[in-house]
């Protein structure tokens, strides 16, 4: 698949925003004629990321989440410099669980100059990212491999590491309720992320602006359940607020 264009995702992120997007208005934001509008809308549906309704598009239903290679292509940059974020707190010689998601995807990447750690994942992908790392110990979860997107779920993937108790948690989640909620669309990989959480010594949440737009089922958790929150933009007040209170340190990824 191609990757977007800048008027794409900023299409995106407006219909996001608002849940759904007109051509017309669009073509005058972006100072475009409807063609290229409409050939920018149907090329984010095609990819899965909206649907078409007439004159215009409008995000999915809370119940699914993009296609998984859709979500690699969204947010590139700003979960690049969340990765390297997140490693720059992590000491070599420690203990790390990583679950499944695109942004602990990169914050594997940026582990792989760290010395001997161990890493227990349930993510086929960050396995392949740090195989490559001879100072690393890779433990991989057992349990039901999820073909969309590499994730190894089930009673068998939340027993095994339930074995562990780890310096670091590195959790992605789907979407941040404005009350704070944590939450993801697939029940079996919330209970892996429950766990991942329960045994860990300090949780690192990962998540880019986008998912405060965003809406998902299935409860993960509240935000004060965690002790670091790493992201790219300062989050909304209240959010700042609950982690204030709750003693979550906020890190804002610094451009790169």
């Amino acid at each position: 698949m191609e990757p977007l264009t800048p008027r794409q995702i900023d299409i995106l992120a407006l219909a996001r925003s608002t849940g759904r997007v007109m051509v017309e208005d669009l073509a005058a934001t972006f100072d475009v004629t409807p063609q290229t509008i409409r050939k920018d809308l149907n090329d984010l549906c095609a990819q899965g990321l909206l649907g078409r309704v007439h004159g215009g598009a409008v995000v999915a239903a809370g119940v699914s989440n993009f296609g998984y290679d859709a979500r690699r292509r969204l947010a590139v940059d700003e979960k690049q410099r969340i990765g390297i974020a997140t490693a720059s707190i992590i000491p070599d010689d420690c203990t790390i669980l990583i679950n499944i998601g695109t942004t602990t995807e990169q914050v594997a990447h940026a582990l792989r100059e760290k010395r001997r750690l161990m890493v227990i994942t349930n993510n086929i992908n960050v396995v392949n990212i740090l195989s490559v790392s001879p100072d690393c110990e890779i433990i991989v979860a057992g349990g039901v491999v999820r073909h969309s997107d590499g994730g190894i779920v089930g009673e068998a993937a939340v027993d095994f590491i339930r074995q562990f108790k780890v310096d670091f948690a590195v959790i992605g989640v789907s979407a941040i309720d404005a009350d704070g909620t944590l939450l993801d669309y697939d029940y079996r990989e919330v209970k892996v992320a429950q766990a991942i959480i329960e045994n860990a010594r300090h949780t690192i949440l990962v998540a880019d602006s986008s998912k405060f737009g965003r809406s998902a089922s299935v409860r993960i958790g509240h935000i004060s359940h965690i002790n670091t929150f790493v992201t790219d933009t300062p989050p909304p007040e209240p959010i700042k607020a609950m982690c204030k209170e709750a003693g979550v340190q906020i890190l804002v990824a610094p451009d790169a």
